[in-house]
């Protein structure tokens, strides 16, 4: 190649290379462009949806003053209304509707012509009639200074709405089924109640609207807070009663109070059955969100059997919800539903003896169960202490409620669900294995020396301990005694396997069909023992075990039905269940000869009870909670007692932490004559 074409060629490739740094950066601002358009649809888009959002939220909020920034400046009064009108509008139907719960799905934007949009969404909410779910909601959105604003019209309070449309509604609330005893006693029912309030125009004004607002406060445990709260909701007007609680007795009305009569809930045994019937709480957010068929307005069992039942009794609000012409014309129903009262429950609770049960309790820390062993029937379920299920149905103070909180009784636990090592009233059903499965001979007499007493050395420094020293003991001493180093001493003997085994025809592990809630009966914390020594302290009632006094009555039933264990039942209509064979007829009666001596016995650890002047199969129990071996912490006492395998009533009671010469033999007199009269 001449030096003259190599020239030219090379001239040539100079030429070209502009044209290939020209065309990529023509193609990157052309994309940098359209980068740049598409962020800025998706930012104006973004804004429109948060535009749509406000409004919707402003409703949910109770925000109607906030509504008109929102809306173009001119929808107002091109629908025939002010800004005020539209704020009093919203204020005066959602207030009326009780609207709760709102919320906003399916929301679409789309560009129409002239910089307009075309906005659809869909609104939820809950009303004093119920729900309204899925309203299809259309309108449209266009452009002022700059900024989104909504096009509004009635059509955005109801999608059926227009002109100067109104909303109807009529509620018929449904009566609350009540929950009666088994001899139709009410434990919860419907009455007259005394609620004290307020009429605004009668307080008076400036200082002496403050002066009598304190002095209903002061006279009625309410702070002045409370009343001028009560006073600034949205509703109130001058001549309008203000609620503020429910009181027992009226004297004396400060300026400006009045007292109106209302059908309201009713605990007639108060804080003797609170634990087990429970009080009821007014509707919030988060109940119409699990339970969207409730009406915003009215209340719901917050425990108990109110809570357990409350489908059931509260049965379904009636009433219309619907939109009118200005004349008061109906145009659209929204809503109309056919009141439903609710349903009672009966139970097969004895209300006389309940509240006997938890008076003979004392204001002391303990429960009590008492069951009809042959048909499973729970005739008392007392916890104690207690609080008053009357205010916390209808309003307590914060005083009061603190009160409770405070109190190291813990007057909110339930012990009748909570789970307890038994104690020695626990060696009935071990010494009923042991003679099932032959490893225990009640004639037996062992010599056991001292009150206390360990397998070997490997036990280091624990010891089974016991109260009487009784050189020679067979099983009716051990249990008339209450002698734990016999019971460990057999239960070692019967060995882990065959007393686990025993152990699995009762109710171990098993869920109780019943409206309580409660963790199943325990034997210990893992399958297995880990040692010797929690295997003998299974035995007389500690280790690890853990049953609740419910549990401990169905156990026990065993011992008044010749073997055959009957499951509770706390309805009148629920179905009887049994177990049948969980221990031998024979051992049964064996166990009950002893029991029996329990009582007769002068030795008996329930002798006491022979005063009654009538035959007792009884067994008391005491279980330690602490944490060395040689001190004195926590003891529950228990006590079993029934009336032998015909026993009408199956009676078992504790008593937590108790102190000295405290047990809960000594509380159980005034139950036991009732039972022995009434049910045997």
């Amino acid at each position: 190649m001449t030096e003259h074409l190599r020239s030219q060629k090379n001239q040539k490739k100079k030429a070209f290379k502009p044209i290939f740094i020209i065309v990529p950066i023509i193609l990157l601002l052309v994309a940098g462009a359209g980068f740049i358009v598409h962020v800025t649809a998706e930012k104006k888009q973004q804004q429109r949806i948060a535009l749509v959002e406000d409004f919707t939220r402003y409703l949910a909020q109770g925000k109607y003053e906030s509504l008109p920034k929102t809306l173009l400046a001119d929808t107002a009064q091109r629908n025939g209304y002010s800004n005020k009108e539209i704020i009093e509008k919203y204020q005066n139907i959602f207030t009326a509707i009780d609207a709760k719960n709102i919320k906003m799905t399916n929301l679409k934007i789309t560009e129409q012509k002239d910089n307009k949009y075309q906005v659809t969404y869909e609104l939820s909410l809950a009303t004093a009639m119920g729900q309204l779910k899925n309203l299809k909601y259309q309108t449209y959105l266009a452009y002022e200074k700059e900024q989104p604003k909504l096009e509004w019209g009635p059509n955005l309070i109801f999608p059926q709405m227009s002109g100067k449309d109104k909303v109807s509604l009529t509620v018929d609330e449904p009566v609350r089924g009540e929950i009666l005893d088994r001899n139709n006693q009410p434990l919860a029912e419907n009455g007259q109640l005394q609620q004290l309030g307020v009429v605004p125009q009668k307080l008076g004004e400036g200082t002496e609207k403050e002066k009598n607002i304190k002095k209903i406060a002061t006279d009625y445990n309410l702070t002045e807070k409370q009343i001028t709260q009560a006073l600034e909701q949205s509703w109130v007007k001058p001549d309008y009663f203000v609620p503020l609680k429910i009181v027992d007795e009226a004297k004396g009305l400060p300026t400006g109070a009045s007292i109106k009569e209302i059908t309201g809930r009713k605990y007639p045994l108060g804080a003797a059955a609170a634990h087990l019937v429970g009080y009821l709480g007014k509707i919030t957010a988060e109940d119409l969100k699990k339970h969207p068929e409730l009406t915003s307005e009215g209340q719901i069992g917050r425990a108990g059997l109110e809570a357990a039942y409350d489908e059931t009794l509260r049965g379904k609000a009636g009433g219309k919800l619907a939109i009118t012409d200005e004349k008061g014309n109906e145009k659209t129903v929204l809503l109309e539903n056919t009141k439903q009262d609710g349903k009672t429950v009966q139970l097969t609770i004895d209300s006389t003896l309940q509240e006997l049960a938890y008076h003979a309790l004392a204001e002391k820390s303990g429960a009590t169960v008492v069951s009809a062993p042959k048909t499973g029937d729970l005739l008392a379920l007392v916890s104690s202490p207690s609080y008053d299920p009357n205010k916390m149905t209808n309003g307590i103070s914060q005083k009061d409620y603190d009160a409770y909180e405070k109190d190291e009784k813990k007057p909110f636990l339930n012990r009748l669900v909570t789970g307890y090592a038994p104690g020695s009233t626990f060696k009935t059903i071990t010494a009923a294995i042991g003679l099932d499965n032959g490893s225990l001979n009640p004639n037996e007499k062992l010599a056991i020396n001292g009150l206390k007493w360990q397998q070997d050395s490997s036990w280091g420094d624990y010891y089974v301990t016991r109260v009487a020293d009784v050189a020679s003991v067979d099983l009716k001493d051990a249990l008339v005694y209450s002698d734990n180093i016999y019971m460990a001493q057999e239960t070692l003997k019967m060995g882990e396997k065959a007393f686990r085994s025993g152990l699995d025809k009762f109710i171990f592990g098993e869920k109780m069909d019943l409206p309580l809630a409660m963790n199943p009966a325990q034997i210990s914390n893992e399958k297995s023992f880990d040692s010797k020594i929690l295997l003998a302290d299974t035995g007389y009632g500690q280790g690890q075990l853990l049953i609740n006094p419910i549990q401990q009555a169905t156990m026990y039933s065993v011992f008044a039905n010749e073997g055959t264990l009957v499951y509770p039942k706390l309805v009148t209509d629920a179905k009887e269940k049994e177990k049948t064979a969980v221990v031998k007829s024979s051992s049964v009666e064996k166990v009950n000869e002893d029991l029996k001596a329990v009582v007769s016995d002068p030795n008996g650890t329930a002798h006491s009870l022979s005063s009654l002047g009538f035959t007792l199969f009884a067994k008391t129990g005491t279980a330690e909670i602490k944490e060395k071996q040689d001190e004195r912490d926590q003891e529950n006492s228990f006590l079993l007692a029934y009336e032998g395998k015909n026993s009408g009533y199956l009676f078992i009671s504790m008593l937590e932490n108790r102190q000295d010469n405290e047990s809960a033999t000594q509380l159980a007199p005034n139950v036991l004559q009732y039972l022995h009269d009434h049910y045997e």
